[in-house]
């Protein structure tokens, strides 16, 4: 070997590799005091691990455009998919959830947090939190709500939160977005029905109303404006004496 010549790993190895082949035998000293002769008859084996590129990284989700034409369902379609999960085996539970998601624009983190000392009974009212820095507000409840929401803490197990699963535990933004999935399915929809589409239903349904865009916005939690601007430039009331004489 060279002075100052450093020898690649595999060559090193078989450099080596007689001088570990001379120890044939060694004498180990088993658990039960005896003398035990293992034979540790040495191979050179060659890496069989193969250096590979990082694998590529997965697919990036598509546009919300490619997947459909709009992001916002009707009060109409709100309807279908209420009747929908009609079905369910939480049918109940399941109607309720849609309702008030779609009645008071409630994003689906903001709905399965939705806990039961925010509804006052005696007064009719709903106190809204929101996230993402939203504004908290209180809204009215409607009668069909309230009767809803009665219904459900009566024969939901004891729980803090108002939708619960049938063990208790507090509904997941998972589960709710797959029970949507499927309520779209079950419609007949031809599009991916997702929870925020019941948000966006809220505000256009709203300002298709005719309600005030600075109320819109309150209502909606809105911290700027231009985001409740959106539902008002849907509204086909805009164009409502367009053409006539």
């Amino acid at each position: 070997m060279e002075e100052g010549k450093a020898l690649a790993p595999l060559e090193l190895l078989d450099r080596l590799a007689p001088l570990f082949r001379k120890c044939v035998f060694f004498k180990l000293k088993s658990w039960k005091g005896g003398n035990l002769r293992v034979n540790l008859n040495l191979k050179l084996v060659v890496p069989s691990i193969v250096n590979q590129s990082v694998a590529a990284p997965p697919p990036r989700r598509r546009p919300n455009i490619e997947l459909r034409t709009r992001e916002y369902l009707t009060a109409a379609e709100v309807d279908q998919l209420i009747e929908a999960v009609r079905k369910n085996r939480q049918a109940h539970r399941d109607a309720t959830m849609i309702l008030i998601a779609f009645r008071h624009g409630l994003r689906a983190a903001e709905l399965v947090d939705l806990r039961r000392d925010q509804i006052d009974f005696e007064t009719a009212c709903l106190h809204v939190r929101r996230v993402k820095k939203g504004t908290a507000s209180t809204h009215p409840l409607q009668g069909d709500e309230m009767r809803a929401l009665r219904r459900l803490l009566r024969e939901s197990p004891a729980s803090p939160y108002v939708f619960v699963s049938e063990r208790g535990t507090p509904f997941t933004t998972a589960g709710f977005a797959a029970m949507i999935k499927r309520a779209g399915q079950v419609a007949r929809f031809g599009f991916q029905a997702h929870p925020h589409m019941l948000r966006h239903a809220c505000g256009f349904a709203l300002a298709n109303a005719g309600h005030d865009t600075r109320a819109l916005q309150a209502w909606l939690g809105h911290k700027n404006i231009q985001h409740t601007v959106r539902y008002t430039e849907l509204s086909p009331d805009r164009f409502k004496n367009f053409w006539r004489s």
